[in-house]
């Protein structure tokens, strides 16, 4: 199979970030920061260790201030729950993902909030000045994807945060897309807090993410338990990074990212991401000579992913990719990938599109296969 659906997960995981995970798990395999034996304290001390590591690569100024969790869109949903407030307005954009999306419906239909989306220009990118227009009286967070999951583009967060700053706004930023591949500087950007996964181009397992939180933004609690420490006071401890942390920690997948970060170190963020741009404009070179291919925001602007989503001429999404997978054993992901918006305002909404995202382990003639079935497609009649 040749495998092009990197946006949703990486795929396969380096051999490292595996063996890691099965040799140091089963040693270590006990509760971190539940105990005072050795085995206990060595586990809480990895732990920690790759806060650290994943405070310099998100540029969060504090490393007890990197919070586990499940997933990006579990850290946004705390993260936007414990910044909104009654009768409260958020700004974000019409290029989001249905984490962000969702929770701000749902903390609307509860008439709790209300909120602005900011639209994107033709090209997939986001205008600055757009959300400074945007800030109402009673706005009181700004949340924006850093890369948008169709279209690839990455937005210009540094100018959005400085408009953000100005008006004493917390801006939440969505870093699934873009961690490990380009910089992210949440201080520089001066950025309240970054989501994270480390399933995608962290190169780690499904089931870790996180928050990463700036020095003083105290985000509000909404999960409760054990945390090892303060255990005889009746409510949730405030201090980082326990404040927003409830259970037993995914130990696991904690040695899995941290496993994913040293295999990203070893390759260079930056190489990664310039070897799969250069598969990109390949991809996207070769599928745009194709007859009744239509590809979606594919300029030649350097802030982006190796993310391209395409249309073809009579043909639907979903038979593209059962046809690509039957026929040419290609792996891509078809519909609205979600992020509904951005489909309604390229005209492609309710069937979505055919995307094709490239990975660490992509080749040259992976690309050149793909380009090859795409155009055996367009030959067929329909």
């Amino acid at each position: 199979m040749i495998y092009l659906d990197n946006a949703a997960t990486t795929f396969p995981k380096p051999g490292s970030v595996l063996e890691r995970m099965v040799e140091t798990y089963g040693r270590l395999g006990v509760s971190p920061g539940r105990g005072g034996y050795d085995l206990a304290v060595e586990a809480e001390e990895l732990v920690d260790g790759v806060r650290r590591r994943l405070a310099g690569l998100l540029g969060a100024p504090s490393w007890e201030r990197v919070v586990f969790g499940a997933n990006a869109t579990d850290a946004l949903n705390l993260a936007i729950q414990g910044l909104v407030r009654p009768g409260g307005r958020v700004i974000s954009s019409r290029l989001e993902h249905n984490s962000v999306l969702r929770p701000l419906h749902h903390l609307r239909r509860a008439g709790l909030i209300d909120f602005d989306l900011v639209p994107f220009d033709g090209q997939g990118f986001l205008d600055p000045e757009d959300f400074a227009w945007a800030v109402r009286p009673e706005t009181c967070l700004v949340v924006a994807s850093h890369a948008s999951n169709v279209l690839g583009t990455v937005q210009p967060l540094a100018e959005i945060g400085r408009v953000c700053a100005e008006r004493g706004l917390p801006l939440l930023v969505d870093a699934a897309q873009s961690a490990g591949l380009v910089e992210i500087d949440l201080a520089g950007w001066r950025a309240g807090a970054v989501a994270f996964t480390g399933h995608k181009s962290l190169l780690g397992p499904t089931g870790v993410g996180g928050l990463a939180v700036s020095p003083g933004l105290e985000i509000g609690q909404s999960r409760f338990g054990g945390t090892g420490i303060d255990s005889d006071s009746p409510v949730h401890t405030p201090t980082y990074p326990h404040r927003l942390e409830a259970g037993t920690l995914n130990l696991l997948g904690i040695i899995g990212l941290g496993a994913g970060l040293d295999s990203l170190a070893g390759e260079g963020q930056g190489n990664l991401h310039r070897r799969e741009m250069a598969l990109w404009t390949r991809l996207r070179d070769g599928l745009a000579g194709i007859k009744g291919v239509r590809l979606l925001c594919a300029g030649d602007s350097p802030n982006r992913l190796a993310v391209l989503t395409m249309t073809l001429e009579g043909w639907e999404p979903s038979d593209v990719g059962a046809v690509l997978d039957a026929d040419f054993d290609l792996a891509v992901r078809v519909g609205l990938h979600c992020a509904p918006l951005v489909h309604r305002d390229l005209g492609t909404w309710p069937r979505g599109g055919v995307r094709f995202s490239l990975g660490p382990f992509n080749t040259d003639r992976d690309i050149d296969q793909a380009v090859r079935a795409v155009a055996a497609l367009a030959r067929r009649k329909r």
